[in-house]
């Protein structure tokens, strides 16, 4: 099992190399620092306890002080432990090349709270009939519906009732890793994660599903801006190039091109003295 802290950003859209569109939530992981290490002689469970981003200096307690001092690190405002993760020593670092493309992970985070909700939002109740006075009450069309026999006289435990939506802890399971970028401490996750923009996310290997799947390829913007340059200077010489062709390949018909021109106009002007 392996695992890592980080903080959502938002979403956006890459292409494939071969064209097609994806959805990828974008996550900045800083360096993770191990803060504890628990055995299962000493704490009866295996576990490695991450840490990330510094508390502000008035909001650290004394005992924190020393706790972290042990790890040789700043008191940390996110704390998290990832069951049965092992091989980190005490005050190790880990960074998003903990996970590569193609790897498969949950992913954990407090829902995005939307307050006091009625039952057709938070248990996709159908609404009442829009005539005929809809049912009764003063808005009777997206009211509760029926909660039970009147012979019961009481209300079940477990009715789909209004109440508080959102704002606790979710879990997406079986996402996969698109790009892992350790530079600029991004990981790039298919999909849609829970959580608003800013939440903290816990990211660990997927528990249902241990096969890896192939990395998906993304397109190089670079190299295909490249590409539509020489596309364009092709045109001026009536150069036909095809898309598979590599950068490489193409700069050399376009070189082979330009330079019989060249030598085209040399035999003409030679040829007219």
């Amino acid at each position: 099992m392996k695992g890592i802290l980080g903080r959502k950003v938002g979403m956006t859209q890459l292409f494939t190399a071969e064209g097609k569109l994806i959805p990828v939530t974008v996550v900045e992981v800083k360096p993770n620092v191990v803060t504890k290490v628990l055995s299962l002689e000493k704490n009866g469970y295996i576990a490695t306890q991450l840490s990330l981003e510094d508390k502000k200096k008035s909001r650290i307690k004394k005992p924190e002080i020393n706790y972290f001092k042990q790890a040789n690190t700043t008191p940390k405002q996110f704390i998290k432990e990832i069951r049965n993760m092992t091989g980190y020593d005490l005050g190790a670092q880990i960074d998003a090349s903990i996970f590569e493309g193609g790897d498969v992970v949950d992913v954990t985070a407090i829902s995005k709270g939307k307050g006091f909700a009625g039952t057709i939002k938070r248990w996709n109740q159908h609404i009442g009939p829009k005539s005929h006075g809809g049912g009764g009450g003063s808005k009777p069309i997206r009211q509760t519906g029926s909660i039970g026999d009147i012979s019961g006289n009481k209300v079940w435990k477990g009715m789909t009732m209004p109440g508080h939506l959102g704002a606790e802890q979710v879990t997406i399971q079986n996402l996969e890793v698109v790009k892992s970028d350790a530079e600029n401490n991004l990981l790039l996750i298919k999909g849609s994660t829970p959580g608003a923009k800013g939440a903290l996310l816990v990211i660990k290997n997927a528990k249902k599903s241990i096969q890896k799947k192939p990395e998906i390829q993304l397109v190089n913007l670079k190299e295909a801006l490249a590409k539509n340059e020489i596309f364009d200077q092709a045109k001026k010489y009536n150069l036909e190039l095809k898309m598979e062709m590599s950068l490489k390949e193409m700069k050399a018909a376009l070189d082979e091109a330009i330079a019989k021109e060249a030598k085209e106009k040399e035999e003409n002007v030679e040829g007219d003295k």
